[in-house]
């Protein structure tokens, strides 16, 4: 019974940490030991993309689904993007990287704010929308494009996810990385 305590502590700890609430943990579609796992191999990418002088922290963004890696973001040149994906691979636990990366564009007029924005209005969609698990869903915004990664409970949720986020005005475009996992 200790144990199962001890145990249950350091995962609500660790869920803690990373931004997780124990809702979130009831609704994601796998189970708490995979969240776990996914969490540590995200928390450990983050921290190397952070401490290595070539990928910039800021600009690059890790999630992880059973071991598979998603690496979005902006870079200035494709070394970052080759350094990004071997700090990737070089974590415990990572079964496989996919990318989705742009290159800078210094004269876009999409910012920080506009993505922000997009953001916001697609959260507020998903969350109003009873038929989508907003927190199973995780949004990307680079340059006005919508990237949409995580585990929802079916089909039909990925395209209503993919509807609003192409509803939304100012998106360029909206690539979907969610899988379906029946409840």
């Amino acid at each position: 019974m200790r144990k199962i305590l001890c145990l249950f502590i350091v995962l609500n700890m660790l869920f803690m940490a990373s931004g997780c609430t124990i809702y979130n943990v009831s609704m994601d579609e796998r189970s708490v030991g995979d969240q776990a796992s996914d969490e540590q191999i995200t928390f450990q990418i983050k921290g190397k993309f952070l401490e290595d002088d070539s990928v910039k922290y800021l600009d690059f963004d890790a999630a992880s689904y059973y071991g598979h890696v998603y690496i979005v973001g902006e870079y200035e040149s494709t070394t970052q993007i080759d350094r990004a994906v071997q700090i990737a691979r070089s974590v415990d636990g990572v079964r496989d990287v996919t990318r989705y990366m742009l290159p800078k564009r210094p004269d876009d007029h999409c910012g920080t704010t506009d993505n922000l924005e997009i953001y916001a209005r697609l959260k507020e969609k998903l969350i109003s929308d009873g038929d989508t698990w907003s927190t199973n869903v995780n949004i990307k915004v680079v340059q006005c494009n919508v990237v949409l990664l995580g585990i929802v409970g079916s089909k039909a949720e990925i395209n209503r996810v993919i509807a609003h986020a192409k509803s939304v005005a100012g998106v360029r475009s909206v690539k979907s990385y969610l899988k379906a996992q029946p409840r």
